[in-house]
């Protein structure tokens, strides 16, 4: 199969080139010729030569001019350069083998079909010579092509052998799966399973790199749902895991809040493609098991979950090694706030609305998306007059916020304002008058402006004993 007509780019040829001048077989590899044959877009173009690929990238930093730069790995034996809007990478062919308890393989120098062995799976062992002699020829000896095709992940090699030697790969099998709407071969699914334990030795920095990509997938649920089944989950994620199931007394039960959870995933998804978005859906619910109870009246409850939830971000975050900035905080808040809007979809009130804009800030967008998408019922007459009554919700809160101005609140008199009008220090008065000042605008008692605030603040300072004397304005 030649596919030289596809490789229009000119970088190709002066790669090329330059490797007739160097006298090195040269192709390029992996991702970009899977996408290229799946007609998906790919900036990321690995180049692999029989040789010395810092060698080559050297030359052929030369021939793409004098402003180009080539970024060294030597411990790697790795090189890069950036060109246009590509990243370019360039390694000499290798082949590697692995001691069962380390990650770190042993490399050494090797020919194609080497490389193209030690790649994790068939449709990532693709090579497209750029030699003049063989522009454009496709080299592909695991029928990488026929996978495509069929749509199937499966490795060069014996799965076993391909996850035990770099257990990660399990992780990108299902990464792929997931990104590329395609099956795990029955083998290489049933080799991740005997093999799932050996990912504790992988870095979660690693796994978490991998997770995200998963949850950035178009329905990432798939791809949790093969975690869940190849036995994955349990070694990194253990709170999503004890969702699953089933709870009886007598006969009522409660939903399986696993299953729930990623319908909500699913859910944001469509509408979003923020990852800390996604995660808030992810530990929306992830209190519950720790705050189920059975009552004979009520039944199934989790009352305080959201609370919970919202403690526990933090500690999840940092085990997966995700950022402890404001992206938990947004989460966090999101997790905390996510049943605030429910009860309102029944009665609405300004001052109801109000605190919501308030705790919400500019997350609030955010947090309706999450809420809609937790409407799972399968009754749908149910889902239809929730998501009626926050269409609603929505309006109510365009017209608060239009009179009020309560998103990102600021308060209309700042405390060193009200230390100089009253000559006092610093102290706990200071924040009580606020506090009032605030608890006064969101119950609507008085409107979110200076002039108000300012009358409000002569009534609470004679309440609080300091006369008009004392007042410097």
């Amino acid at each position: 199969m030649n596919v030289a007509s596809s490789l229009t780019h000119t970088i190709f040829h002066t790669i090329g080139q330059v490797a007739d001048d160097q006298h090195l077989d040269t192709y390029v590899v992996g991702g970009y010729v899977r996408d290229l044959i799946l007609e998906r877009p790919c900036k990321d173009l690995d180049f692999v030569c029989v040789g010395s690929g810092i060698a080559l990238a050297t030359e052929v930093a030369k021939a793409l001019g004098p402003d180009k730069h080539v970024n060294i790995f030597k411990n790697f034996g790795t090189a890069q350069i950036r060109y246009d809007e590509y990243d370019l990478e360039f390694v000499g062919a290798r082949k590697e083998s692995y001691r069962s308890e380390s990650r770190k393989p042993i490399v050494e120098d090797g020919t194609l079909e080497d490389d193209q062995k030690r790649r994790d799976f068939t449709i990532n062992a693709l090579a497209i010579s750029l030699n003049e002699k063989s522009f454009g020829e496709l080299v592909d000896p695991f029928d990488g092509i026929g996978d495509i095709g069929r749509k199937i992940i499966r490795t060069p090699l014996d799965p076993h052998i391909t996850f035990s030697d770099d257990p990660l790969r399990m992780m990108r099998a299902i990464r792929f799966a997931c990104q590329l709407n395609f099956d795990i071969e029955a083998d290489t699914f049933q080799a991740i399973i005997d093999q799932a334990d050996r990912i504790k030795i992988v870095s979660q920095e690693r796994i978490t790199d991998e997770l995200n990509k998963i949850i950035l997938s178009p329905v990432p649920s798939y791809g949790f749902k093969l975690l869940f089944h190849a036995g994955l989950l349990k070694y990194f994620f253990p709170e999503l895991l004890a969702l699953h199931g089933v709870e009886y007394v007598g006969n009522n039960a409660h939903k399986d809040n696993f299953f729930h959870t990623l319908q909500v995933l699913d859910n944001v998804s469509k509408v979003s493609d923020d990852l800390w978005l996604r995660w808030a859906a992810i530990l929306h619910d992830i209190a519950k098991p720790a705050t189920k109870r059975y009552d004979k009246v009520h039944g199934w409850t989790f009352h305080g979950h959201e609370d919970k939830g919202a403690r526990m971000t933090p500690g999840i975050f940092r085990r997966l090694k995700l950022p402890m900035n404001e992206k938990m905080e947004f989460v966090q808040n999101l997790v905390r706030l996510h049943l605030r809007p429910i009860p309102l979809a029944k009665e609405v009130t300004d001052s109801a609305i109000r605190r919501l804009l308030f705790d919400a800030g500019d997350a609030i967008d955010a947090l309706m998306k999450l809420c809609r998408a937790d409407i799972t019922s399968k009754n749908m007459q149910k889902v239809d007059k929730f998501l009626k009554n926050f269409d609603l919700v929505e309006k109510k809160m365009a017209e608060v916020e239009q009179k009020d101005h309560i998103r990102n609140f600021q308060p209309p008199i700042t405390g060193d304002e009200i230390m100089k009008m009253f000559n006092i220090p610093p102290g706990r008065i200071i924040g009580d008058i606020k506090e009032q000042i605030k608890e006064a605008i969101l119950e609507g008692e008085i409107r979110n402006d200076r002039e108000e605030a300012m009358g409000l603040l002569t009534k609470i300072a004679l309440q609080k004993g300091l006369t008009k004397r004392e007042i410097q304005c």
